[in-house]
């Protein structure tokens, strides 16, 4: 298997969203992840995949690689939309803040289950959010 490899897939309804749940759930299943991580790293990503439909305008995309680093690898994901945007990244990270009347936990929710994220989104020009799960402890 290539060390690094970048595959897409648009979300654009929540059947995209359950595929994508499966396309991550089967990489992470490939490269060996523990049960815990592939559902910590699926988790995140449904939640993500959602928050396209849900609040970066009802479509979008997300990118997978596996990265390498110090002889480990991962999953990173990076979602994509051209949607609103955030306007209070801080705050929208916190837990109990929710613009769609849930329990708002999603962003900051996401963050717990990865070892990294990064967030970029500005208002009116849409959202990108990398997210990435390692390997091993």
């Amino acid at each position: 298997m290539p060390l690094s490899v970048t595959e897409s897939l648009a979300l654009r309804s929540s059947e995209d969203v359950v595929r994508m749940r499966q396309w991550v759930r089967a990489r992470a299943v490939g490269i060996g992840f523990s049960l815990v991580d592939q559902t910590k790293i699926v988790t995140a990503a449904s939640e993500l995949g959602r928050n396209i439909l849900e609040h970066g305008g009802g479509e979008g995309h997300v990118y997978l690689d596996l990265p390498t680093h110090n002889s480990k690898i991962g999953i990173q994901l990076t979602f994509e939309d051209k949607g609103p945007g955030i306007a209070d990244i801080e705050q929208a990270l916190k837990d109990g803040f929710t613009t769609g009347g849930g329990l708002g936990l999603g962003l900051g929710g996401a963050r717990r289950l990865v070892n990294q994220f990064e967030i970029a989104s500005r208002p009116g020009e849409g959202t990108r959010i990398t997210i990435t799960r390692w390997k091993g402890p």
